[in-house]
């Protein structure tokens, strides 16, 4: 369906794409990987008309193309659903799906014409649990996902480009992801999906193309690659054993918990170690978020014990020594229009403390790509940012920190970096807790594991479970 031979691309000099290659087949599900920087959202763009190509030739059907604006892409079939979705949230499911090119009779918008064509579309990826006169805004993410998707088909899409498609979802979320795609395949669409995320690209990839400074390394069958070779492949190196070693031992302890609750959690009993990594586990809406949350006093906890103090502020659970690395770090870890040094010390300026002359080891240490500091951190990739976030919270030299999600969308490279960071602050001394949807992360990093279900511990697995044996405490089955 798709041919691209010989891809380059440079921006003001600097060359980002050289002599890619990619081919894809209807009916094909593609994944193209790589590092941040490898070129893979560049090549994505000009797939879809966003930027043309300085070199190479494009084929379309065998047909040479060239595309000069996004429209004329996708009057030829081609679209693609970016991470952060571009949606009017006050209008409805129909009226997102038809914007700008709204079906009219008598010089009005055919409204009737529109919600039957959504409606038409939904009923054929199945969907039920909403309708076209919907409000997108009171949509969960994962449905308004749907509706980019019957987006993408309203326009007779051919080839659909996903970029980190399960970056907002959660588990249960990512497998209705899974079964619409499957219907996409069977329709003889293509997908071109990108994910950092190694697990999906093996549950759903027929094939896969790796892409390294912006050059293409190989394009396998995704049977004849594991996922080790394929992140030595990526990265251009072994990362080993992917996890580092866990510590020797626990020391004193930061934080107690007893009878601990709020409206979210209930009789909660935790204790955090200095030298330790504990895991939070949990299905979606267990409870994980909301106990880092309370911890750290975003949303305090109202009955039972905390030790040293149960803080009533952020404020408060700051100046206990608790820092908290969010699930969202764009809306909630950074000042985006701000600069690196701005964002490095919002922590310090903040509370009136911290150690702000020790900044510049600090960002060495973290392995912080070489920037500016009077850069906005907006430009910086995923790992960058997050490593930003990680000397923020450092710069207060805190007790205990809590980590939720510190890897989401963020290439193998850089989390192999944070990673070795929070192995090596736990054996500095640092009492760490650790919040990871992906399984294999929570178990390789941490020493035991918790489990939440419904607001409470369900049960506590000790180092190197397995991932059955938290999957039965989180949906309540025996361990």
């Amino acid at each position: 369906m798709l041919s691209m031979r010989g891809i380059g691309k440079s921006f003001l000099g600097v060359r980002v794409l050289s002599g890619v290659d990619l081919a894809v087949t209807a009916g094909e599900v593609h994944a193209v990987v790589g590092e941040n920087g490898a070129g893979k959202s560049t090549l994505m763009k000009i797939v879809c008309g966003v930027h043309p190509p300085d070199e190479g030739t494009i084929e379309l059907d065998g047909r040479p193309v060239r595309f000069g604006h996004p429209l004329e892409a996708r009057r030829s079939g081609i679209a693609i659903i970016y991470q952060e979705f571009n949606l009017l949230p006050e209008r409805t499911v129909a009226e997102n799906v038809f914007l700008g090119r709204e079906p009219v009779r008598r010089g009005l918008v055919d409204r009737a014409a529109m919600e039957e064509a959504t409606a038409r579309l939904l009923g054929e990826l199945g969907e039920d649990a909403f309708g076209p006169r919907d409000v997108v805004k009171r949509l969960p993410v994962a449905q308004q996902q749907i509706v980019e998707i019957v987006k993408a088909l309203s326009v007779d899409a051919r080839l659909v480009v996903m970029d980190e498609p399960t970056a907002a979802l959660a588990e249960h979320e990512v497998e209705s992801l899974y079964r619409l795609i499957g219907r996409l395949r069977e329709r003889g669409v293509a997908v071109l999906y990108i994910s950092h995320r190694l697990r999906e690209v093996f549950d759903l990839a027929d094939r896969v193309t790796v892409l390294k400074d912006g050059s293409r390394v190989t394009t396998l069958p995704i049977g004849e690659v594991t996922p080790a070779e394929l992140i030595r492949l990526m990265v251009g190196r072994d990362l080993g054993a992917y996890f580092p070693p866990r510590s020797a031992r626990a020391g004193e302890v930061r934080l107690r918990l007893r009878a601990a609750g709020n409206r979210k959690l209930r009789d909660i009993d935790l204790d955090l170690r200095a030298g330790e990594i504990v895991g939070i586990a949990g299905l979606q809406g267990s409870g994980r978020s909301e106990l880092a949350r309370a911890i750290f006093g975003a949303e305090p906890f109202t009955t039972g014990e905390m030790t040293p103090a149960r803080p009533r502020s952020v404020r408060e659970g700051v100046a206990l020594g608790i820092g908290l690395v969010t699930e969202d770090r764009k809306a909630e870890g950074l000042a985006l229009r701000q600069s690196v040094r701005d964002n490095v010390l919002l922590v310090a300026r903040a509370v009136g403390a911290g150690n702000r002359a020790g900044v510049r080891d600090l960002l060495e240490r973290v392995r912080l790509a070489p920037v500016r500091r009077d850069q906005e951190v907006r430009y910086l990739s995923g790992g960058n940012q997050q490593k930003v976030v990680l000397v923020k919270w450092l710069t207060m030299a805190p007790r205990v920190l809590l980590f939720d999600e510190p890897t989401r969308g963020i290439d193998v490279g850089a989390k192999a970096a944070v990673h070795d960071l929070m192995r090596e602050l736990a054996d500095d001394g640092m009492a760490i807790m650790m919040i990871s949807s992906e399984l294999p992360e929570l178990i390789g990093m941490s020493d035991r594991v918790v489990v939440l279900r419904d607001g409470r511990v369900a049960g506590t697995l000790p180092a190197g479970a397995s991932e059955e044996a938290v999957m039965r405490l989180a949906a309540g089955e025996a361990a």
